[in-house]
């Protein structure tokens, strides 16, 4: 889910026409998941059954609170695209929805930048630049699945790939951070580790808590990793390791899991441009022996070390083979914190008068399952303009509010003091969502 929080005249015409222009150049946008033999394909949908610009009014906070809760539907379109604007008109909340199935972040990215470029261009009167896109589009271009694109290799070799990994996940089982939220018991006795005035596990709803640092501290940041050696994810995610460490019992190591994103874009070759709609990303999982009082440094440094030699065998490739074991073997992907991690990236080019007042990407889920009692805590990271944000979307049945706000704020303060003090930090409000 991307989202644009606007200042200023939107045209809305515009907006719907530039829309219009993404989902007929991009077919999955426009597409639905459907069965065919064993497998899904993806399939066109109807003209009129292809998504359309949604427009109303309302308060920016409620409605990101309702987009975010509210999935794409199964056997629908595979993007959304919403405006919500205040009823003077002078603000704006636009969302961008689009399924992980035919996207990842830096495509997700480009698809919204090329969207307000498209936008910009018909307000300004600039058509001649997009004369051909629809004769270019007439004839749907698929883009090629990731898994055509990657280099030869042996049958054997993956499966040996394949077996080491699963021996690996069974021989270091990671412990997961214990949901804070007590569930009822079929005695009617609340079950699990509750916090007080939180209540009990309900049907719940998702909620992102959220970390942000201007562009002098994210600056700040870049520098302190390259003084340590290591890439600002490693330090990110050992910040996670070891805030995570702190919510589980006892003084000793325990066996933590780390899962960080690979894009394949850049290592494929011919390289795969951000603008072809694929899920080019893969993962790594590394499990660390963590104590009580990690030193954050010395975890990031493991982190980038195991990181590195990772995609040096080309081991990249090998995990995103082996992808449709995932789903009979979780272990493969079990984490203590999954940390993504977008980079440094552009945000969209708006017209005189109107302006970009926040860019925010954040990953959401159909279902939740606070039955498990535990789970991964996800943090997206990206960069906008050069304004680190760190995104926790988590499920009120699960992990509370509060909860969350407390880990956000022990990940803030290790982080402030790997780069210095923490004037200049602000800690972007939790959405809270209306159920």
């Amino acid at each position: 889910m991307l989202s644009c929080s606007l200042r200023g005249p939107v045209d809305v015409e515009a907006l719907s026409a530039a829309f219009d222009a993404m989902t007929q150049a991009n077919p999955t946008l426009r597409s639905r998941i459907v069965e065919e033999g064993t497998g899904h394909v993806l399939r066109l949908l109807d003209e009129d059954e292809r998504p359309r610009l949604v427009t109303r009014t309302g308060a920016e906070d409620e409605a990101y609170a309702a987009e975010l809760n509210d999935p794409l539907p199964v056997g629908g379109p595979l993007s959304r695209a919403v405006l919500v604007s205040a009823p003077d008109g002078g603000s704006h909340l636009f969302v961008l929805v689009v399924d992980h199935t035919v996207t990842d972040g830096h495509s997700g990215i480009a698809l919204l930048n090329a969207l307000w470029d498209r936008y910009r261009t018909l307000v300004e009167g600039e058509e001649g630049e997009h004369d051909g896109d629809a004769a270019a589009s007439a004839t749907p271009r698929w883009p090629q699945p990731v898994s055509r694109l990657l280099p030869p290799a042996d049958d054997a070799d993956t499966a040996k790939y394949l077996d080491g990994r699963v021996e690996e996940a069974r021989r270091h089982p990671v412990e997961l951070v214990p949901y804070d939220v007590r569930r009822p018991s079929t005695t009617g006795r609340a079950a699990g580790e509750g916090t007080a005035g939180e209540g009990t596990a309900g049907e719940g709803h998702i909620e992102v808590c959220r970390l942000t640092l201007d562009t002098e501290l994210t600056a700040r940041l870049r520098h302190a990793a390259r003084a340590g050696g290591v890439s600002v994810h490693a330090l990110i995610a050992a910040t996670l390791l070891a805030t995570a460490r702190r919510r589980l019992d006892g003084d000793g190591a325990r066996t933590l899991g780390c899962l960080s994103p690979v894009d394949l874009r850049s290592r494929l070759s011919p390289p795969l441009p951000a603008s072809d709609m694929v899920p080019a990303v893969t993962t790594h999982l590394q499990t660390l022996e963590v104590p009580g009082t990690p030193d954050p440094l010395d975890l990031a440094r493991t982190v980038h070390a195991r990181l590195g030699d990772f995609i040096s065998r080309g081991d990249h490739f090998h995990e995103m083979r082996i992808t449709p074991e995932i789903p009979r073997n979780r272990a493969l992907q079990l984490a203590t914190v999954i940390v993504t991690n977008m980079g440094v990236v552009p945000g969209p080019r708006l017209p005189s008068g109107l302006e970009a007042v926040d860019v925010r990407l954040a990953p959401a889920r159909e279902q939740y399952f606070p039955q498990a009692g535990r789970s991964p805590v996800m943090a997206c990271v990206v960069s906008f303009e050069g304004r680190l944000a760190v995104e926790f979307p988590h499920h009120t049945a699960c992990f509370s509010p509060s909860f969350m706000r407390a880990f956000r704020d022990d990940v803030r303060d290790g982080l402030i003091g790997l780069i210095g003090p923490a004037d200049g930090v602000r800690t972007g409000s939790a959405r809270a969502a209306t159920g």
